[in-house]
């Protein structure tokens, strides 16, 4: 059995040290500073640290000729990181040396202290870089709020400013080039952003969004291969001068903007064709025993009085179309035509996209619903005698149904109602009322 020492060697990581050495291992750069004294202020919640720079000698800021005269010394007031609940502010002591160079024109200067604090800053290094780190995260009122919560007090405007003196991040030129406008103030101030669509990063804006900027900034930073635009004369224009050996392409959004417009045209011209064929694959009936039918209930058919409101208000869109288009063909340009007319600008030019007159357009989501999948198997369940709206609910369920029962509640009746008609005799609605078992699941 080994026996156990007496006592234990120390651990070389871990050093007992005195207070004085703790606080003083705690200070920005505790090779430059010497800790002087501490005051701790209870009421404040603050603690003032009193400490004097320890430089042997300091270069001059113009020539760099090491100085070793002191001239005189001054007092500093910094800002650090806090301690605990505790705000921390440095007293620093610093002094004035003079240049031992005749010909320089600095004969007095401060000396600095790089690590510590940047010359005439009101705060510390390694604070000014936690405050920069909360503005880039989360920009200015965030910021303000989470920095309140760490015990830093900084307002909204210093988290920008300091944001707006950090260097621009350096970028390679991108190989393949995003260009597009984006709005400062939309309707009255657009500019130019630039973004590298292989790294997925916005690199440049630029404060217009004409051909000058993008031809500028193209040829400042040759090696562009491929750009991606939307359909702007403007921006090709400056592609072309700037790049000419770029190949320019459109981007997807505005390929796919491009193609929907297609569509919503052909779709709007075409509209009661669309409909003749929706009729015909609507669901069919499904037959019943005792010679009957259960169907969906169609919806309402609309009072006639909202269809000829319906109508008017169509002609009298139509006749405005066919008025701007013989304005348009006459010479007139859009903003004469809406002042003309008493239209707005954006409807007469959606009118002038299309000679023919397409109407309304209606909701692309008209007709669908989270229960189409499973109207069939509603119908059979209703029809063998289920009339529970939270069994049924439950049943769907089962079978992958994403609803929720409170939208769904009220469905069952209104889209598994029965329409009973005897076969070979004329049609008449009526409940069917042939319910045989309680509800139970198949």
């Amino acid at each position: 059995m080994t026996q156990r020492p007496d006592c234990l060697e120390e651990d070389p990581a871990f050093i007992t040290l005195p207070l004085p050495d703790v606080l003083a291992r705690l200070l920005p750069d505790a090779t430059l500073l010497h800790l002087e004294a501490c005051e701790v202020d209870e009421t404040a919640a603050q603690i003032t640290l009193r400490v004097q720079s320890t430089q042997p000698s300091a270069p001059c800021p113009l020539c760099a000729t090491p100085a070793r005269r002191i001239h005189s010394d001054y007092g500093r007031t910094l800002a650090d990181l806090p301690w605990a609940q505790y705000r921390v502010s440095l007293q620093l002591r610093v002094r004035k040396w003079l240049c031992r160079n005749r010909s320089c024109p600095r004969r007095i200067f401060t000396e600095r202290l790089p690590t510590v604090a940047a010359p005439w800053a009101r705060r510390t290094l390694r604070l000014a870089q936690r405050l920069i780190a909360l503005g880039v995260a989360l920009g200015g009122k965030a910021g303000v709020r989470l920095g309140h919560a760490w015990d830093v007090r900084v307002s909204r405007n210093t988290l920008l400013r300091l944001l707006r003196r950090q260097p621009e991040p350096e970028a390679p030129t991108p190989r393949v080039l995003g260009v597009d406008d984006w709005a400062l103030r939309k309707g009255h101030t657009y500019g130019t952003i630039l973004v590298d669509l292989e790294r997925r990063q916005p690199i440049a804006l630029l404060p217009e969004r004409t051909a000058a900027p993008v031809a500028q900034w193209l040829q400042a930073h040759p090696g562009v291969e491929i750009i991606a635009r939307d359909r702007s004369s403007a921006y090709a224009e400056g592609a072309r001068q700037g790049a000419p050996q770029a190949t320019q392409v459109a981007d997807r959004f505005h390929l796919f903007q491009n193609l929907r417009e297609t569509l919503d045209q052909v779709f709007l011209t075409h509209g009661k064709v669309l409909d003749a064929v929706n009729a015909l694959g609507r669901p069919q009936p499904v037959p019943l025993s005792e010679e009957a039918l259960a169907v969906p209930v169609p919806p309402h058919d609309v009072p006639r009085p909202i269809q000829q409101r319906a109508a008017l208000r169509q002609a009298r869109r139509q006749a405005l179309h066919t008025q701007v288009w013989a304005l348009h063909r006459q010479g007139w340009t859009a903003p004469a035509i809406a002042q003309h007319l008493g239209m707005s600008l954006r409807t007469v030019q959606r009118d002038l996209r299309s000679a023919t007159f397409t109407g309304r357009k209606r909701r692309s989501d008209r007709g669908d619903s989270v229960l189409n999948p499973s109207k069939g198997y509603l119908l059979e369940r209703w029809n063998a005698g289920c009339s529970t709206a939270m069994q049924l609910f439950r049943a769907l369920r089962q079978r992958s149904y994403p609803g929720s029962y409170g939208p769904w509640r009220p469905m069952p009746a209104a889209c598994a109602r029965p329409r009973a008609s005897r076969r070979g005799n004329a049609a008449r609605d009526s409940p069917c009322r042939a319910w045989r078992s309680p509800c139970a699941h198949p």
